[in-house]
């Protein structure tokens, strides 16, 4: 057998070569968004000039509100992910805490309202908004989230809150916590690793949704930063450099929170049991 250390070694040159074949398309795109404004859009690394600009990442701020959009798009994240994270987790233990012919049917059910497609709910929406009077405010973008934003996530949940031994669900009960308490003290810490999933996976599809803004907003300073890149190029459909730089500013903020929050991924995933 190969020496542990020869293991480790060659394990880890292929999660390097991985890494960097992730990150050939996004330092493409950031040496792209350096080159002087009005250069043509590279086909090869090797087309990059050695000579670079950073006045494209300025010039996006003076074409468009590009802040005011930024600032929308994170105060969209900072309502729908919590409140993704609590509806879908009750919903979830819901689902759990039912007897076994009660599950049955409303996986079935969660199963056949994940497979509808998007497109179909966007006239429903609408309608239902414009009733509520949610049309061209934050609650158009954020009302999925009321909901748990998506089946897939309640059944995420409702997987890690089943493999809980219905003995510990017992014990609490006999202890004297409640419903919330029990979600909270006892099913909650136990589903932290999926918790932390579903909070990744919410972040990245409000953070990222081009139709709900497109559909349900038409004031300008409700904007979000989708919006913004879909009128930078109708506005400068050839300045590629621009266009690339308002893409790595966009693509910033989920990488800087990404690299911030490293340390609690790596914690929660050496967890004991997880």
């Amino acid at each position: 057998m190969k020496p542990l250390s020869s293991r480790i070694s060659a394990r880890s040159i292929v999660q390097i070569a991985v890494v960097l074949i992730f990150l050939l398309p996004v330092a493409w795109m950031v040496m792209a968004a350096l080159q002087p404004p009005g250069t043509a859009l590279p086909t090869k690394l090797q087309d990059l000039p050695m000579a670079v600009s950073g006045s494209n990442f300025g010039r996006v701020f003076k074409v468009v509100p590009f802040g005011r959009y930024t600032l929308n798009s994170l105060l969209v994240v900072v309502l729908a992910v919590p409140l993704t994270l609590l509806i879908s987790s009750w919903a979830g233990f819901a689902m759990a805490r039912l007897p076994r012919p009660s599950q049955r049917r409303w996986l079935i059910l969660s199963l056949a309202v994940l497979m509808v497609p998007g497109v179909a709910l966007w006239s429903t929406r609408f309608i239902i908004y414009r009733q509520l009077g949610w049309l061209d405010s934050i609650w158009a973008l954020i009302a999925p989230a009321l909901m748990g934003t998506s089946p897939f996530f309640i059944l995420m949940f409702y997987r890690a809150f089943r493999r809980i031994p219905a003995a510990i669900y017992d014990s609490a009960r006999i202890d004297g916590a409640g419903v919330l308490r029990t979600w909270s003290s006892v099913a909650l810490p136990v589903a932290r690793p999926t918790a932390v999933a579903v909070a990744i996976l919410s972040f990245v599809l409000y953070w990222g949704d081009f139709i709900s803004p497109l559909l349900y907003l038409s004031s300008e300073q409700r904007y979000t930063l989708p919006i913004a890149l879909q009128l930078l190029q109708q506005l400068n459909r050839s300045d590629w450099p621009l266009l690339l730089a308002a893409a790595v500013l966009t693509m910033a903020i989920p990488v800087l929170l990404f690299m911030l929050a490293q340390p609690y991924f790596s914690r929660v995933g050496n967890e004991p049991g997880k």
